[in-house]
């Protein structure tokens, strides 16, 4: 495809592409039907391949859940996991006894660092209805000097998330949801200490915009050599600097240039992934993203050895039964989000 500001297009599979400093970024939509009072689904589970369940039956997933759809205890060593989740919850536990609950609009950055442990867990609370969940999970690169860092996770509760809403000359309305950077002018939360994202100068910017039909936006440039990933993957008839682009795309967009979008006659979600690439070699073995071969090595060797500090909890796909949102954090802290 040539145009003045995309650079290549690709149509959207289950998994997304990305670019350096992003490695991986699913968009999981769900529809759970309500809940069994054990929080898994009310519904038989026959016809699934049970434990590797991604097929979507029935328009939903167990994923390697076996009794609770979800990701039970896997480990990661090597980048970040960023979890923005737009409906349902997620219940988190992890091998340093941190834990948490979170959903409806929140986000979890965590770094893997040196070694983790941790579970994703989809409870259904919902006993009376529906239990749709919408997320993404997008996974961050750390540089070489980051691979070993300690653990850590930081919540962004949708509370205190930047959330900017603008009005085209039409008077319709754009909103926009910015989970790191600064593109659009708002102070986004800062990220773990270790983070790619930590340095401005890498202008790392996670946004999801929501284009009202017949809408009209500028995304301004920002630095040459950043790659800047545009997925459309909600609506349809979008023009893009003059040119009709379908749904269900990636494109790739040359960094330096606005980009003018014009939407069609229904609403539109896109999700921005940009950033400064790491620009160094990535040598990826399932859950473990290093920079050589003998490092994946290295990490297979010492998860046998140290579990990454074991694993605390009395099964591997816990539920936090009774709890409202919360983090608690692996020095005891907890926190709950803040009421707006």
């Amino acid at each position: 495809m040539k145009h003045k500001s995309i650079e290549y297009a690709q149509k959207l599979d289950f998994q997304w592409p990305t670019s350096d400093p992003f490695l991986f970024c699913v968009h999981h939509e769900d529809f759970y039907p309500k809940g069994n009072g054990k929080f898994g689904p009310d519904a038989s589970l026959q016809g699934r391949q049970i434990g590797q369940d991604f097929a979507g039956k029935d328009g939903w997933r167990m994923y390697h859940g076996e009794t609770i759809p979800g990701f039970p205890g896997h480990p990661h060593r090597g980048f970040e996991t960023v979890t923005v989740v737009q409906r349902g919850l997620i219940d988190h536990a992890d091998s340093q006894g941190a834990a948490g609950r979170y959903g409806d609009g929140d986000v979890q950055w965590m770094t893997a660092g040196a070694g983790i442990q941790h579970s994703e867990m989809f409870p259904l609370v919902n006993e009376s209805g529906d239990n749709t969940l919408e997320l993404f999970q997008i996974w961050l690169n750390l540089p070489a000097k980051n691979k070993f860092v300690d653990p850590h996770f930081k919540m962004f509760w949708n509370e205190d998330i930047p959330v900017k809403v603008v009005t085209d000359t039409l008077g319709k309305k754009i909103k926009i949801k910015t989970v790191a950077g600064s593109l659009f002018g708002e102070k986004p939360l800062d990220p773990p200490p270790d983070s790619w994202a930590g340095d401005p100068k890498n202008d790392v910017g996670i946004y999801i915009l929501d284009l009202e039909p017949e809408s009209s936006f500028v995304i301004p440039g920002s630095s040459s050599g950043n790659n800047r990933n545009l997925y459309y993957f909600r609506g349809e008839g979008l023009v893009l600097d003059g040119v009709v682009v379908p749904g269900k795309h990636m494109y790739n967009l040359k960094s330096e240039i606005d980009v003018e979008l014009k939407n069609g006659s229904e609403s539109a979600r896109i999700l921005i992934l940009e950033g400064k690439p790491i620009a160094e070699p990535v040598v990826q073995y399932g859950p473990f993203v290093m920079n050589k071969q003998e490092e994946i090595q290295q990490a297979f060797d010492d998860y046998r050895k140290t579990q990454f500090g074991g694993w605390p909890w009395d099964s591997y796909d816990p539920v936090h039964v009774g709890k409202s949102r919360f983090a608690r954090h692996a020095d005891g802290k907890e926190e709950i989000p803040t009421k707006s």
